[in-house]
């Protein structure tokens, strides 16, 4: 039987469909989950969570005592804690779905590049793409201020797929027009994979997400 993926859960109580990282029938194969307290969104997507670095160690050994087999979290900003988390931690952790920039990168043709769409353009940084092995910022676009996605994360709107939906596309489209060099995406928000595959059959694009990096994960396992 297949060991569960261990998922390092932010602080929030926002709805959580099929497709999003914190809905465990997302997954093919068993997660495990374990909240941070305190660790609420604008917390970790500003940076200012250095002190939350203990409590996600220890929420990561947990898991691994539990059986997790490999660890991810709920939040894509957290690719500045990718050193730290693994070198504290025993078994392979993947903190963000910005990991797999480098090796998209090598695999598209000459003159192509990433795509990122991120939950707030203003808050990722350089810092963030280093962090990944990143080190030639690719073009990014940002969810908007005011919007459906910030009033459901942050916010306590409630959950309006339509809205949410409209409102990524709008922001894809944006991004591949003002750069026609894309030829991959990457969402960075973990709250993105309900619309990946609607984003991908309307712009013709791959789109790699939290669930693509954990089933890469998984994909590790030996066939029980």
């Amino acid at each position: 039987m297949a060991k569960p993926l261990g998922i390092m859960m932010l602080d929030t109580s926002f709805e959580r469909p099929v497709g999003d990282v914190g809905n465990a029938a997302s997954w093919p194969f068993p997660v495990l989950y374990k909240r941070i307290s305190g660790a609420t969104a604008r917390k970790v997507v500003s940076g200012h969570d250095d002190d939350l670095l203990d409590a996600f160690v220890a929420a990561g050994q947990e898991l691994v005592a539990e059986g997790a087999f490999a660890l991810t979290t709920s939040c894509g900003f957290l690719a500045l804690r990718q050193s730290q988390l693994s070198a504290r931690l025993t078994v392979p952790v993947a903190t963000s779905s910005l990991l797999q920039i480098p090796s998209l990168l090598a695999t598209l043709p000459e003159g192509k590049t990433v795509g990122v769409i991120t939950y707030d353009h203003a808050s990722l940084t350089e810092r963030h793409f280093h962090a990944v092995g990143v080190h030639q910022i690719p073009p990014i676009a940002g969810l908007p201020n005011g919007g459906a996605f910030r009033g459901l994360i942050e916010g306590g709107m409630p959950y309006n797929a339509k809205a949410l939906a409209d409102e990524l596309a709008v922001t894809v489209e944006n991004l591949v027009q003002q750069h026609s060099d894309i030829g991959a995406l990457v969402f960075e928000c973990t709250n993105l994979p309900p619309f990946s595959a609607d984003i991908s059959r309307k712009f013709g694009l791959p789109v790699f997400d939290i669930l693509t990096l954990g089933k890469w994960l998984h994909s590790s396992q030996p066939e029980a």
